[in-house]
């Protein structure tokens, strides 16, 4: 009987895992960085770069020191919008109007691409596209002078057309409870056309397979709307809202400034942004220091907001928060 010695079984190498370092996955993804280097190189000279100016709200900047020379005062001039009492009223104002044009903006937005997205003719739609874009084109002291020519009190072509039918002109420039309604139709009329690029593309994006299995079960246009295509939107809508909250207490200045002009007294109470109200301070007494305290001030406010609807978004759907 032969005994036979048990052979020796060699240990089979193991393969390491290949570790792929940061550098590696910039090489893996060297396209898309490419792509995003534009934006990258413009947010760092345009956004980083000059931060330390901040340094100019807590200093009274004059032309000789320069700034880093000029005397430190603190937190004086944050003062001159607390010391006036007009801080509540600007902000109040200012955000109401933001709010307003996110709000029923992007709600029209949507509406507008989902319908453009049902209409089947194409020579149609492309018309409608066109002239819906065209407002936004349009400068802003044209559509001042265009409201001035329809509103004026003397020479208006709404008072015109009251005169011709019997009734009382209409003293719209000292009325100012109208023009919140007048400034906000105003913006959704120059704005709602181009926004609503964003909403069209994401719904091209769309599977057309989902669409016709909806249709083959029997649903309707409201109902593909309703469950498919508004769902589908969420996400962007969510995305677009969180980036416009960070400028909520950034108003609107060149629109408010052509429609209403700033020194117009009557119309303050309504129309009285935060922009319209530093410009008229810095008109009689120009000072780097004041415009960047208020600039810092939208900043600071602009973020808490921002910081505080995306912990609320994350709460109830934590995959379309920012981060």
């Amino acid at each position: 009987m032969e005994i036979t010695t048990p052979t020796k079984v060699r240990k089979q190498p193991q393969l390491k895992p290949i570790r792929h370092g940061r550098l590696r996955r910039f090489w893996n993804n060297k396209t898309l960085l490419l792509m995003c280097l534009p934006a990258i190189i413009f947010f760092i000279i345009f956004a980083y770069l000059p931060m330390p100016g901040l340094y100019l709200a807590f200093i009274k900047y004059n032309y000789t020191d320069g700034i880093f020379k000029s005397p430190f005062v603190g937190f004086d001039n944050f003062r001159f919008l607390v010391m006036t009492g007009d801080l509540w009223r600007l902000t109040f104002n200012t955000v109401v109007y933001n709010l307003a044009f996110i709000l029923l903006g992007n709600v029209l937005q949507i509406v507008v691409a989902v319908f453009l997205n049902e209409i089947r003719l194409k020579w149609f739609k492309k018309l409608t596209q066109t002239l819906m874009f065209l407002p936004h084109f349009i400068s802003a002291v044209l559509i001042g002078l265009i409201a001035y020519n329809v509103l004026s009190y003397d020479y208006g072509l709404l008072n015109s057309i009251l005169n011709s039918l019997g009734f009382d002109p209409v003293k719209t420039y000292s009325n100012a409870g109208i023009w919140p309604f007048i400034i906000v139709l105003t913006y959704l009329w120059q704005s709602t056309g181009y926004g609503s690029i964003v909403y069209f593309a994401a719904i091209m994006g769309l599977d057309n397979e989902i669409i016709e299995a909806a249709e083959i079960d029997g649903a309707g246009a409201f109902q593909r709307i309703r469950y498919i295509v508004l769902p589908w939107l969420k996400p962007t809508f969510i995305i677009l809202l969180l980036f416009s909250l960070g400028g909520i207490l950034r108003g609107n200045f060149g629109l408010f400034f052509n429609l209403v002009g700033a020194n117009n007294t009557a119309l303050y109470a309504t129309t009285d942004i935060i922009e319209t109200y530093v410009f008229r301070a810095l008109m009689t007494n120009f000072n780097f220091s004041i415009g960047s305290a208020v600039s810092l001030y939208q900043s600071v406010f602009g973020f808490i907001v921002v910081m505080t609807a995306n912990w609320l978004v994350k709460k109830v759907s934590p995959d379309n928060s920012l981060f």
